[in-house]
């Protein structure tokens, strides 16, 4: 009887909402067995699940961890973040055949982990990790030198390295000197129709976390400007801060009868979800690398729930929808521009857009990046 192979998927994100995770657990329980460590409950296609304490922080925050932070004495902390030290812990004594490091901050207790076995180490380092919170000053002081230098240490030593997109592969590819392959945020193929308009209405719709920085102020701002016939509904999973910053934007929307803020909706489910909204909004200011080239898992999420899209100017969404027609780009980053975007659209324009996303489904579907994450775990794996 042939022996699973034993696979060890990192994650330092609560899991079960972390739709590229989720996507990756799925072909990695094609490959063999997996083991799961991370924050959450046991996901969909874990066989073990070890849970790491959600109030456990993964990186260094005690004064004397962010004096050695400032210090820039990396090495001394990479494996000390209490979230860290209790994944150690968990895994002691397991032994796998490839371990997964989803995010840079996983790459030193993957290595650790895989110690000098020879075990490959896959790297799936989603977006450009030396910016991943740039825009918040003391992440920016302590934090990017840290993952830069983590990055710099052990990405040349890892197997295999993945991004979301050609622009941040490449950027691996050019300051780190190794092949990156591109996965993107792209989820399965749905089987839906672009739902019926209604008369006289134009319904908008985000979904994503309830994170400072991803300007939903800006959103709820601009349609605050429009007339009666939009209406905004909103769906946010609520960050690891208690939920205080969805009850600003709450408050923020308050007195608005046309905003209505929903329970966050399970990854897979959000497509059929979104169904029966109009357009997908987002409008990003290109604060960092990573929101300047973005490519996330919402614009998929809209394409799939056959939604008209209407996003800010950054250069890989903008691609993509200008390749196949999916809506309205705004001119620039201002809640003023997103504010003129939507007030301009017709619902024939809508219904346009919406034809043409259904067009575009397939391709914009997740079965090239599984093709390139069966590719790689057949490397892997042998």
């Amino acid at each position: 009887m042939t022996v699973p192979q034993q696979i060890l998927c990192i994650s330092f994100s609560d899991i079960e909402a972390d739709s590229r995770v989720l996507r990756q657990l799925a072909l990695l329980a094609e490959a063999g067995e997996v083991t799961t460590l991370s924050y959450g409950n046991r996901p969909p296609g874990s066989t073990t699940h070890l849970e790491i304490d959600s109030a456990l922080p993964s990186l260094p925050q005690t004064l004397s961890g962010v004096l050695r932070l400032g210090l820039r004495r990396h090495a001394s902390v990479e494996l000390a973040a209490p979230a860290v030290k209790q994944a150690l812990a968990l895994v002691r004594g397991r032994t796998f055949d490839l371990i997964v490091a989803n995010e840079a901050r996983a790459l030193p207790l993957a290595h650790a982990i895989a110690g000098g076995t020879g075990t490959p180490v896959w790297g799936d380092m989603h977006e450009w990790a030396p910016e991943e919170r740039a825009h918040v000053l003391p992440w920016r002081l302590l934090v990017k030198p840290y993952m830069w230098a983590i990055c710099a240490k052990y990405l040349p030593r890892t197997t295999a390295v993945t991004a979301v997109n050609a622009s941040i592969a490449t950027l691996y590819s050019e300051q780190f000197g190794i092949d990156t392959e591109v996965v993107r945020n792209a989820g399965p193929y749905r089987d839906l129709e672009p739902s019926e308009p209604v008369a006289g209405k134009i319904r908008l719709v985000h979904s994503g976390a309830a994170i400072p920085g991803r300007n939903l102020e800006g959103t709820i701002e601009a349609f605050r400007a429009l007339d009666d016939r939009f209406s905004l509904d909103l769906y946010l999973v609520k960050a690891r801060d208690g939920g205080r910053y969805w009850q600003q934007l709450k408050e923020l929307a308050a007195g608005d009868r046309r905003i209505t803020f929903h329970d966050a909706v399970a990854p897979d489910e959000l497509p059929a979800t979104l169904n029966k909204y109009d357009v997908g909004v987002f409008s990003l200011p290109p604060r960092t690398t990573n929101h300047r080239l973005m490519l996330p898992n919402k614009f998929f999420d809209f394409v799939q729930a056959r939604l008209a899209l209407v996003f800010s100017p950054s250069p890989e969404t903008a691609r993509l929808m200008h390749q196949y027609d999916l809506g309205a780009v705004t001119e620039d980053f201002s809640t003023e521009s997103l504010s003129r975007t939507l007030a301009a659209l017709t619902a024939e324009e809508v219904e346009r857009y919406k034809a043409n996303v259904h067009r575009a489904a397939q391709a914009l579907s997740s079965a090239e990046d599984e093709a390139v994450t069966r590719g790689l775990l057949t490397r892997l794996l042998g």
